[in-house]
């Protein structure tokens, strides 16, 4: 059941860092989904790296979604999303 918890949020994650990144119209559901996984990840591990610890539902969320924004700057300037 975590598992399905964890894809939702992610698909909730990489769609909102869609809509910041401008590239909402060439993802789907699937890339999404994907995005906002690995993203919050990366999210994650660069926070760790830095010394900041999010605590709280609010913090963490911000730092999912500016992973997966960082996730999509990376795969813009590798030519996978460009913007519209």
């Amino acid at each position: 059941m975590d598992w399905i918890i964890s894809l939702i949020i992610g698909g909730i994650v990489g769609w909102l860092a869609s809509i910041v990144m401008k590239t909402n119209a060439q993802m789907g559901l699937i890339a999404n989904v994907l995005v906002g996984v690995v993203g919050s990840s990366l999210g994650y591990w660069i926070a760790g790296l830095v010394g900041f610890v999010p605590t709280g539902g609010i913090m963490r969320f911000v730092v999912a979604i500016a992973g997966a924004s960082l996730l999509i700057f990376i795969l813009g300037k590798l030519g996978i999303f460009r913007r519209a």
